[in-house]
């Protein structure tokens, strides 16, 4: 009785913690009989480092381990493992023997399970082969697997039934409804449209008493079979006039799949089972009306609405749409590379008609647009194609040399024009820029010379103002007018910066401000007061880092693409061989970053820059954790590049 007592205690506390809490009941019931329970003393050593592997590995549960290790005989920390961590898992992976010390921190309760457990957990359950590949081999201290590893062990393990992980060319998945309206085949006509009008559906299925589908009938069944008829049908049951057998399909059916079917069976409605077939219960339905709604969420579609918009009233509506789009990428895990670049389309499809309606309305109020070369510049986020949720707005207005008895005349149409476009913006939900950076403000609505003046200005002397001017302009991308006068800016600031060796120096002391927060282990390095006091600020601590290297470079590199801050790293690692593997993690780091802040945001209907750490779950503080030491070796590598030791004294 006693063991079967200890057996439940022990599987209740690991349901708390990844991946056992996704385990079925019978598997985590036998895992959880071969586990040894073991108390440990603060001070205790579990394991040092060199020791051969043993036959276990390790789950805390109350108290917390430290890893440490020796370097030039001084004892360094370098990873505590509190509740749900588990450790020593190397002999999982690999054979060699530990390469860190494991040292109890405070008296604690570990489970120590062994080995070939794990590995068959491993073997037999793709959700916790995804788990140990996508987190705690990236995550380990001796860095077994890199973080570009672990992200293509995670596609590996793409098939999991349970959560398919949609990549950039996966078409969208159509949900089914699951309050499914359904009655016995005895039940009368009468009745049953009863309930379909009490619920405002049109259909309900006709289930047996095991809930397996018999039939269906539908608004149009109703019609045709009852109403259109003469004689008085309506007590008679439902198995009567049911459409049987009902077509049954399994989830995980995408729009595609969906258009096809209604095509091949003429049918507008379809049962989603257990398997797919109609001996098992019943779990959705799906009809015309979802597969249409999904469509319509097409970001195509949305696109085309916003180019075909007659007032700039529905512009925002559209955009609302690309809202709850970004919401249904978020949750189905499409690819945030593949996410960003549809946001990204949306937001420049709004921008371009936006434009549109301004020189309409100039036009209209009889200020013609001048005749010559302009184009609108998105700068900061949206410059990087980074920018998810509706924040801050930056912009600004690049136009060609005017004439100059014509100069102050062009310099107030752009003005007007940036004006107008910008009120759009913030009608269609994008803030203010709280310093201004817009189009409508004349410091950045410049003709060519204006602006390389500008840019030479922050290039051949800078100063601490042009550190925010260069996370700001030096990402800028032209999104409408001629996109050759933005190439003809670019190539000048990459040449500039070239012949400006003092400016990389100093770009490269700006991407350094922000050093990762190593010192998080138990808890989160949080802002220690204003309104975000005990918040985490991922956009400061993560992800500006690894934006500001990301950009450093480029720029030493000349590179005159238009890129996002992981497409610069994937650029950077062609380009650097010796760069390769940590410019990859650092743009799959961003990436991570880049979806957890934009989850963050709209559930909290935010900029989801400041996070509340207590809402984090075990994988994300444990995803944060490698980012943190991605970022570290990130930085110490551009600190070496540009020997800034030196520069810094």
């Amino acid at each position: 009785m006693a063991s079967n007592t200890i057996i439940d205690r022990v599987k209740t506390e690991l349901q708390k913690y990844p991946p056992f809490n996704q385990l079925t009941d019978n598997v985590l019931q036998g895992f959880s009989t071969k586990i040894k329970v073991q108390y440990y003393q603060e001070g205790e050593i579990i394991f040092e480092k060199g020791d051969d592997p043993k036959p276990y590995a390790f789950i805390v549960i109350k108290g917390s381990v430290n890893l440490t290790e020796t370097i030039e005989q001084e004892e360094v920390l370098i990873d505590v493992c509190d509740e749900g961590d588990i450790f020593g898992v190397r002999h999982i992976l690999a054979h060699d023997n530990y390469y860190v010390t494991a040292k109890v921190a405070e008296e604690s309760l570990i489970y120590a399970v062994p080995v070939q457990e794990f590995r068959n957990l491993i073997e037999n359950d793709s959700k916790v082969a995804l788990f140990f590949a996508a987190e705690f081999a990236s995550g380990m201290p001796e860095r077994e697997y890199s973080l570009a590893h672990s992200v293509t062990l995670r596609k590996a393990y793409s098939n999991n039934p349970c959560k398919p992980v949609l990549v950039e060319n996966d078409t969208l998945e159509i949900h089914p409804t699951t309050n499914v309206v359904s009655c016995a085949p005895d039940v009368a006509i009468q009745h049953a449209a009863k309930i379909m009008a009490d619920r405002n559906v049109g259909s309900i299925i006709i289930v047996n008493d095991k809930r397996h589908p018999l039939g269906i009938i539908t608004d149009t069944d109703l019609r045709k079979k009852v109403v259109a008829v003469e004689a008085n049908v309506k007590n008679d049951p439902v198995s009567s006039i049911m459409s049987s057998p009902v077509y049954t399909i399994e989830k995980g059916k995408t729009v595609a799949d969906l258009i096809i079917l209604m095509m091949k069976t003429n049918l507008r409605h379809f049962c989603v089972t257990q398997d797919g077939t109609p001996n098992t219960p019943v779990e959705g339905i799906i009809s015309e009306h979802d597969v249409v709604t999904a469509e319509g969420n097409n970001p195509a579609v949305i696109i085309k609405e916003m180019m075909q918009c007659r007032d700039k009233e529905k512009l925002a509506m559209q955009r609302e749409k690309a809202e709850e789009l970004l919401i249904s990428y978020l949750q189905q895990d499409v690819g945030i590379h593949f996410i960003a670049n549809v946001i990204t389309e949306v937001n420049d499809a709004l921008i371009s008609r936006a434009m549109e309606f301004a020189i309409q309305e100039l036009n209209d109020e009889g200020y013609p647009k001048p005749e010559l070369r302009f184009c609108w510049l998105s700068m900061g986020s949206e410059g990087r194609k980074e920018q998810l949720l509706r924040t801050d707005q930056d912009n600004a207005i690049l136009y060609d040399n005017p004439p100059e008895a014509e100069a102050e005349k062009v310099k107030q149409y752009f003005l007007w024009l940036g004006e107008k476009v910008t009120k759009i913006l913030i009608d269609c939900g994008f803030k203010k820029c709280p310093a201004d950076i817009m189009a409508n403000n004349p410091k950045w609505n410049q003709s060519l010379t204006g602006w390389k003046t500008l840019f030479e200005k922050w290039i051949l002397t800078p100063e601490p103002k042009a550190v925010m001017h260069s996370t700001i302009f030096f990402d800028f991308r032209p999104v409408y007018g001629n996109m050759d006068l933005a190439d003809e800016l670019k190539l000048f600031v990459i040449e500039k910066v070239k012949h400006g060796q003092g400016f990389l120096i100093f770009f490269a002391v700006n991407a350094l401000q922000n050093p990762p927060p190593l010192s998080f282990f138990r808890n989160f390095i949080v802002e220690s007061s204003g309104k975000h006091a005990n918040e985490f600020d991922i956009k400061a601590r993560t992800m500006m880092p690894l934006c500001d290297a990301a950009r450093v470079l480029a720029f030493e590199l000349g590179i005159k693409e238009y890129l996002s801050t992981s497409e610069r790293y994937e650029k950077i690692a062609e380009i650097e061989p010796q760069l390769k593997e940590l410019a990859k993690e650092s743009g799959m780091a961003y990436e991570i970053l880049m979806r957890l802040r934009a989850q963050n945001g709209l559930k909290h209907k935010n900029s989801g820059r400041y996070i509340n750490p207590n809402n984090l779950n075990k994988l994300e503080r444990q995803a944060l954790r490698n980012i943190f030491k991605t970022i570290d070796s990130l930085q110490s590598a551009i600190n070496l590049r540009y020997q800034l030791d030196y520069v810094r004294g």
